[in-house]
């Protein structure tokens, strides 16, 4: 599974006309680009030649280290914490220095909270708090201050990474509390956002990036069906199959939830 980013690109560099659609994906940011999806995403977009902004939380991202070693200036690697309001303003002023806008944000990061306890069971209500900080909160902390990044660039196009648990009408569980409820408030969060961007060209996409070897779990998920580089490639695809051309207008586009092969979600 390979992203063809390249060829709309192309193909609009190489139009005579002015196309107010050109050359639409040069700058990108991506939070949670430690590991696993956000790391994929953020290399898949170095690859395409954009322009990087990668949000890294852990003291360390060895991973990250070595992208900049071989993209340099290209990638821009931020410590960022978007649980906190300080860390996400301290990324936008250090942007906005680089970049007057900002083509595509994708919110990645993330957290997963404890998901034994049921009903039943003793709950933690400060982790799911922390939980919601970071999955809900933290996204929106993102969107609402790049967000005069984003709309001075012509794609508009903001991602938020959700999940299958964030689904109330496929919900199965009777477990997972936090993640669960968190990406139901991220989904709702999105089709706000989606309703008062979109006559400005705006629009967001909201999407499952499927079952992913990752660490959320505190170990690699080796058992789950995607690699990272496969979500991400496919992720992208979705985004650029709706920036291409004779796609609808983003002013007539409705907030997407879909998983990574396009599949739409219920809500």
């Amino acid at each position: 599974m390979q992203s063809s980013f390249s060829n709309i690109r192309n193909y609009l560099y190489n139009d005579e006309k002015e196309s107010e659609v050109e050359m639409m994906i040069r700058t990108a940011f991506v939070t949670g680009a430690d590991r696993g999806v956000g790391l994929a995403l953020a290399a898949q977009l170095l690859k395409q030649g954009c322009q990087v902004f990668a949000g890294q939380y852990a003291a360390e991202a060895a991973a990250l280290q070595q992208l900049q070693g071989s993209y340099g200036e290209q990638l821009h690697v931020l410590r960022l914490d978007i649980s906190s309001d300080e860390s996400v303003a301290e990324a936008l002023r250090y942007t906005s220095e680089q970049t007057e806008h900002l083509d595509l944000l994708i919110n990645n990061g993330a957290i997963l909270g404890n998901i034994q306890s049921t009903i039943h069971d003793e709950l933690n209500y400060a982790e799911m708090m922390d939980v919601f900080n970071v999955n809900t909160l933290g996204s929106l902390r993102m969107s609402q201050s790049f967000m005069p990044l984003l709309l001075r660039s012509h794609s508009k196009f903001l991602v938020n990474i959700s999940s299958e648990a964030g689904s109330i009408g496929d919900c199965y569980r009777d477990s997972w509390y936090a993640y669960c409820m968190s990406k139901a408030a991220l989904n709702m969060q999105s089709k706000l956002i989606h309703n008062g961007i979109r006559t400005q060209g705006g629009r967001v996409l909201v999407v499952h990036p499927g079952w992913v070897q990752t660490y959320m779990q505190g170990k690699l998920d080796a058992g789950a069906a995607l690699t990272p580089e496969q979500s991400a490639a496919a992720i992208l695809d979705l985004v650029e199959g709706r920036l291409g051309l004779n796609t609808v207008k983003a002013e007539d586009a409705d907030c997407e939830y879909v998983d990574y092969a396009g599949n739409p979600m219920n809500w």
